[in-house]
C-alpha cells in the first residue's frame, strides 16, 4: 500500500517536471529566459524546452508592429504661441533582449523622447509654418526616434502628428482671417465675372454693329446696282425709241407738280425752261390734233392760239421777283401753287387734245373734246 502511494507521488512529480520543462511560444512572440537571474536565451515561436526550477521566463514580447498614441503636449512655437500637439507612433520590437535589458520602460522613454524632439522642431517654426509643415515635422521626428531607439531593440516605422490645437484666441483670429480671405476671393471673382460679362457684351455689340454695317452695305450696294440697272434700261429704252424733245418736255411737266407738294417747302424756284417746255408740249399736241382732224383746223388753230396766249400770259405775269425765285413764305407758296396749277392745266389740256385727236374729234376753247358730229 505504501509502495503504491510512493509510486503515484513520483509519477505526479515526473509529470510536473515534464510540464514545467516544455514551453510553447506562439507565433510573433518572444520569451526571454533567465537562469539563476541571468539572461540565458530567447525562446523562438514553437516548442521549446527549459530546465525546471533553474530556468524561468522573465519577459514576453509581441514582435508585431504596434501603435502608441501620446497625450496632447504643450509646445511653444517661434512666435511665442502655445499649441497642443498629439502624436501617433508606430514601432516594432526587433531585439527582445535589448528591449528588456537596455531600457526600463521603452514606451515611457519613447514618449518623452518624442515630446523633447517635437519641442525642438516646433520651436524653430512659427504657427503658420507649423500648421502647413506636418510632413517635415514627421520626417524629423522619425529620424531622431529611430536613431535613439535603435540600441533599445526597437524600430520606429512611422510618426504622425494627429492634431495641432492652437489657443482659442488664435483660432478666432484665424477664422476671421480665413473669412476675410474668402470674402476677398468672392469679391475678386465677382469683379472678374462682371469684367468678363462686360467684355463679352461689348464684343457681342461690336460683332452686331459690324454685321449690321455689312448688311447695310450689301443692301445699299444691291439697291444702287438695281437703280443703276433701271436707269441704264430707261436710258437705253429712250435712245432705242428715239424720243424727241416733245416727249421729254411732257415728262418734265408731269414732274413739276410733285416738286411743290413738299410739306417743308418755304420757297420754290420756277425754272426758266418751264414756258419753253409748255410751248413744246402745246405745239406737239396741237400739231397732232390738226393733222388727225380734217374739219377742225380752224378750231385747232384757235386752241393753239389760246394756249399760246395763256403761255404768253404766264410769261407776262412772271414778275422779276418770281423769276428770281426768292420770296417770303406766303409769297413763295402762292407763286409755287400758281405755277404748279398752270403747269397742271397745260398738261391736262395737252392730254385732252391728244385724246380728241385720237378719237377724230375737235377741241373746244375750254379744252373739252368735241365729236365730229357737233355734239359734245
Amino acid at each position: 500500500m505504501g509502495a503504491d502511494i510512493l509510486f503515484i507521488v513520483l509519477a505526479a512529480i515526473a509529470v510536473l517536471l515534464v510540464v514545467s520543462t516544455v514551453r510553447i511560444v506562439p507565433q510573433a512572440r518572444a520569451y526571454n529566459i533567465e537562469r539563476f537571474g541571468r539572461y540565458q536565451r530567447t525562446l523562438q515561436p514553437g516548442l521549446n524546452f527549459i530546465i525546471p526550477v533553474v530556468d524561468r521566463v522573465n519577459t514576453k514580447f509581441d514582435l508585431r508592429e504596434q501603435v502608441f498614441s501620446s497625450r496632447p503636449q504643450p509646445v511653444i512655437t517661434e512666435d511665442n504661441l502655445v499649441v497642443n500637439i498629439d502624436t501617433v507612433l508606430y514601432y516594432q520590437i526587433t531585439e527582445p533582449k535589448a528591449a528588456a535589458y537596455e531600457v526600463a520602460n521603452y514606451l515611457q522613454a519613447i514618449d518623452q523622447l518624442t515630446v523633447t524632439t517635437l519641442r525642438n522642431v516646433i520651436g524653430g517654426m512659427d504657427l503658420e509654418r507649423t500648421l502647413t509643415s506636418r510632413e517635415e515635422i514627421n520626417t524629423k521626428l522619425r529620424g531622431v526616434l529611430d536613431e535613439a531607439t535603435g540600441k533599445w531593440g526597437i524600430r520606429v516605422n512611422r510618426v504622425e502628428i494627429k492634431a495641432i490645437d492652437p489657443p482659442p484666441t488664435i483660432k478666432e483670429a484665424m477664422e476671421k482671417q480665413m473669412r476675410a480671405e474668402r470674402d476677398k476671393r468672392a469679391v475678386v471673382l465677382h469683379a472678374e465675372g462682371e469684367r468678363q460679362q462686360r467684355i463679352l457684351t461689348a464684343e457681342g455689340a461690336r460683332q452686331q454693329a459690324i454685321l449690321e454695317a455689312q448688311g447695310d452695305q450689301q443692301a445699299r450696294i444691291l439697291r444702287a446696282d438695281g437703280e443703276a440697272q433701271a436707269v441704264e434700261r430707261v436710258f437705253q429704252a429712250v435712245h432705242r425709241n428715239n424720243a424727241d424733245p416733245k416727249l421729254l418736255a411732257y415728262k418734265y411737266l408731269e414732274t413739276l407738280p410733285a416738286l411743290a407738294n413738299g410739306e417743308g417747302n418755304t420757297f420754290w424756284v420756277i425754272p426758266g425752261e418751264l414756258t419753253s417746255a409748255v410751248q413744246n408740249v402745246t405745239r406737239a399736241f396741237a400739231g397732232e390734233a390738226g393733222a388727225a382732224s380734217d374739219g377742225g383746223g380752224e378750231q385747232g388753230g384757235d386752241e393753239s392760239a389760246g394756249r399760246s396766249e395763256r403761255t404768253d400770259e404766264l410769261e407776262e405775269g412772271a414778275t422779276p421777283e418770281l423769276t428770281s425765285g426768292v420770296y417770303g413764305d406766303r409769297a413763295s407758296r402762292s407763286a409755287a401753287d400758281e405755277a404748279a396749277q398752270s403747269a397742271a392745266e397745260a398738261v391736262e389740256s395737252a392730254r385732252r387734245a391728244a385724246e380728241a385727236a385720237a378719237a377724230g374729234g375737235t377741241v373746244s376753247d375750254s379744252g373739252i373734246p368735241e365729236q365730229s358730229g357737233g355734239e359734245r
